[in-house]
């Protein structure tokens, strides 16, 4: 029997709390703090490998790296409100960042959350809106990016958030991986 298509992922963080910049300094972080019910749902389907688009919310709203999913979602030891957290990692920015009212212009993304759920923090792609972004990014390749012309899956609906936290380590600015996890935006 052969595993399942990659899925991919986009994943949603208020800038002033974690950057995709912060998440290229640490080179990876847990992606933790996630209760909405369709968002840990989400979290707990990505696997190792698999790509996620960074999404920057509040004033910037758009989409300005690609990262993967670094290791195998776990129930989160340090959240007793029972969550998960999942390991990623940086892949590059975006060359040309995809700000949110343009694709909420594009027909390939009328019925996906992201256009819809605004506060949906983790929000799975179908194939043809992951091909669309890296095409209107400026035409860049992943390792996604040939399964990504297929139909994918339907994205799920619900709302949700997170908190990602470095990885290991102390982090910059003398954050610990608790200390980040102070709830933000989005939840």
């Amino acid at each position: 029997m052969s595993d399942p298509a990659p899925r991919r992922w986009l994943v949603k963080e208020e800038p002033t709390h974690y950057a995709f910049s912060d998440l290229v300094r640490d080179g990876r972080t847990e992606w933790s703090g996630v209760h909405n019910p369709t968002a840990l749902k989400n979290l707990r389907a990505m696997r190792p490998g698999e790509e996620v688009l960074y999404y920057h919310t509040g004033g910037e709203r758009r989409i300005v790296g690609i990262a993967r999913v670094a290791g195998t979602p776990r129930p989160d030891p340090e959240d007793p409100r029972g969550s998960w957290t999942v390991p990623i990692a940086p892949v590059r920015a975006l060359p040309e960042p995809i700000p949110l009212e343009r694709l909420k212009a594009e027909p390939v993304f009328a019925d996906s959350p992201l256009a819809r759920i605004g506060r949906l923090s983790i929000v799975e792609l179908t194939g043809p809106q992951w091909a669309w972004v890296l095409d209107a990014a400026g035409g860049i390749a992943t390792r996604a990016t040939s399964a990504a012309s297929g139909s994918g899956r339907s994205p799920p609906r619900g709302e949700g958030g997170r908190t990602p936290r470095p990885a290991t380590g102390s982090g910059a600015g003398g954050r610990s991986p608790a200390r980040s996890r102070a709830r933000g935006t989005g939840r």
